[in-house]
């Protein structure tokens, strides 16, 4: 008689671990079959009872993400019995039910003791929710008491003369007639503090656990499309950043800033986010007091900070805030007018973009093979388990050494790789400048067609056609020439995520600025004062009313109502901070 030898769960590339699993009674063995991945044992189940007619059994918890498929091994010459695919849903109750019907056959029949609950039923009423709540906002009546009661008109006026306008530039003409800049102040751009409040109160949420759903959690690494929100988030705030960028830098010029001033700011404020980032968002106090043996280096706010650096002074060399002229080009050429001026700029960052390349694929790895961008760990079916992240990781541990990098990367879980890894790391950062430098260009045809909408949005849309990432990826999650990569940057994910980046700010854009359909409320208020509410959230991340003890940590209903508490709270902080005209500037 055949005995069932052990369960052995193997994940694959593109699965995460949920939360909130399923229960699985076994009778024999499991495996959930992922590719390129070592079988991974996850129960053993005991033989039968014969005597006393009575089977053994096991029970394991299953990941209920994916399909999985289990596989049923033999103590009996090693052999794989059976195999079931099946997807499971959570809090289901399951049985596989193993069957010897000779000394060569056996029979598994997956048995639903107990239907999964449907989990998506609470998130989808919050959607409609929120967006009945828009619609009722919509109504004139509503909408005149609302803004009668925000009276906001004091504080744009503000914003406008403080804080500077970024739409103060004249249009670019093909007049040879030299044009001075605008004395009058136009209203800011809300469209691009509406793009930065979106992104960073969803970046909130998530961050505060997303209601425990699995579509707001990292992926653990390789994504065909990084549609999913947390790989989004901060690309487009690197995004936004290069394009308040080109808007900031002109303003500050035009007003008469001489650009070795502008340049110390810029050092300050690189200075300030690198430094706040390290001491301040990095640093677990709970864990003991701040030691430079295990503090790491990297983070969101130092490669925010580096990354603004490098794109800010790059910009700086060729701004000019005297002139808007043809700069002695073609007038059949005004299309490129956004390009061509900045050829220099593109050499540099396709000098920066050659390096990533090289070093990616060509820099010598110990124990592994060139060019290799896997996760480690038992993918690859295990051949390459220290060799997580690539020349990236390696770069990292020479430069930082290991204690000074993300010590628990998301492709742990899933692939039980061992090597720290750090998703901000050095050779990353080269692709957020790319990422930012993308974003300056949406700043750019903001300014160069200035009350021209329609412009505007036409080159957004090209801009948005993502034709580079369909070659580098050939259109498929694993076999294209780079793929998807959030935890690399790589930069397919870069080209991927500017392009979705250019077709939001585009409909933000009409919406806002140039239907005024919308006030970006209550977007607007964060996005104005995001270095606060993004630096606030992460140290009062565990203290009440942002957290609290729940009753039941596998409730979506609590872990929903918790974390989205918590990202009201700062969008309402960040509303008192606008209406008490407090902006945190660095």
């Amino acid at each position: 008689m055949l005995q069932p030898r052990g369960i052995f769960p193997c994940f694959c590339h593109h699965a995460r671990q949920n939360p909130l699993s399923s229960r699985l009674a076994l009778m024999s063995s499991l495996h959930p079959l992922l590719s390129q991945c070592l079988y991974q044992f996850l129960a053993f189940v005991p033989p039968s009872n014969e005597s006393l007619r009575k089977p053994g059994t096991a029970s394991v918890m299953v990941d209920t993400q994916h399909p999985l498929t289990l596989l049923l091994n033999s103590s009996e010459g090693d052999r794989d019995l059976c195999k079931i695919q099946y997807h499971f849903g959570e809090f289901g109750n399951y049985s596989l039910v193993v069957k010897t019907l000779n000394t060569q056959t056996v029979s598994c029949d997956l048995i639903v003791n107990e239907g999964p609950i449907n989990s998506y039923l609470r998130i989808t009423f919050v959607f409609v929710l929120c967006f009945k709540l828009l619609l009722i906002f919509r109504i004139d009546p509503v909408r005149n008491w609302v803004y009668k009661k925000l009276n906001p008109r004091a504080t744009d006026r503000m914003i406008n003369s403080e804080l500077g306008s970024p739409n103060t530039t004249d249009s670019v003409n093909c007049d040879p007639t030299p044009q001075s800049w605008s004395t009058g102040s136009r209203p800011r751009l809300r469209s691009l503090d509406t793009f930065r409040g979106l992104s960073l109160v969803i970046m909130v949420f998530v961050n505060y656990g997303g209601g425990k759903y699995w579509f707001f959690k990292h992926e653990s690494w390789n994504d065909i499309c990084q549609l999913h929100f947390p790989s989004a988030l901060f690309s487009r705030f690197v995004f936004i950043m290069g394009t308040s960028i080109a808007l900031a830098l002109g303003s500050m010029l035009r007003w008469g800033s001489s650009k070795w001033k502008v340049l110390r700011k810029i050092l300050w404020r690189s200075f300030v986010l690198i430094l706040l980032g390290i001491i301040v968002v990095n640093p677990n106090y709970c864990l003991g007091p701040l030691s430079w043996d295990n503090l790491r280096i990297p983070g969101v706010l130092q490669r925010l900070g580096f990354t603004y650096l490098v794109v800010a002074a790059l910009e700086l060399l060729f701004t000019r805030a005297d002139k808007t002229k043809c700069l002695e080009i073609n007038c059949e050429m005004k299309g490129l007018l956004d390009i061509l001026p900045y050829w220099p700029q593109w050499i540099f960052i396709l000098v920066l973009e050659t390096i990533w390349l090289c070093l990616t694929f060509l820099l010598p790895v110990p124990e592994c093979p060139r060019g290799y961008l896997g996760p480690g760990g038992i993918g690859d079916f295990g051949k390459y388990p220290n060799c997580t992240g690539g020349a990236a990781g390696y770069i990292d541990r020479l430069l930082l050494g290991e204690k000074h990098m993300y010590q628990h990367p998301s492709s742990g879980v899933t692939y039980q790789s061992t090597m720290p890894y750090d998703p901000e790391g050095i050779l990353g950062t080269i692709n957020s400048i790319v990422m930012a430098f993308l974003g300056l260009q949406a700043g750019k045809i903001t300014l160069f067609y200035k009350d021209q909408p329609k412009q505007i949005m036409s080159r957004f849309i090209i801009w948005g056609i993502g034709i580079i990432s369909a070659i580098l990826t050939k259109c498929s999650k694993e076999e294209g020439f780079i793929p998807i990569n959030k935890n690399l940057w790589s930069i397919s994910y870069v080209t991927t995520m500017s392009c979705f980046a250019f077709i939001l700010l585009l409909l933000i854009y009409y919406l806002v600025d140039v239907k005024k359909w919308w006030s970006g409320a209550p977007f607007l208020y964060p996005g104005m004062n995001s270095i606060l509410v993004y630096i606030g959230h992460q140290v009062f991340a565990n203290y009440f009313p942002f957290k609290w003890k729940m009753q039941d940590s596998q409730s979506h209903a609590e872990h929903l109502t918790q974390n989205l508490t918590a990202t009201t709270l700062w969008v309402i902080i960040s509303y008192i901070f606008y209406r008490r005209r407090v902006f945190w500037k660095i």
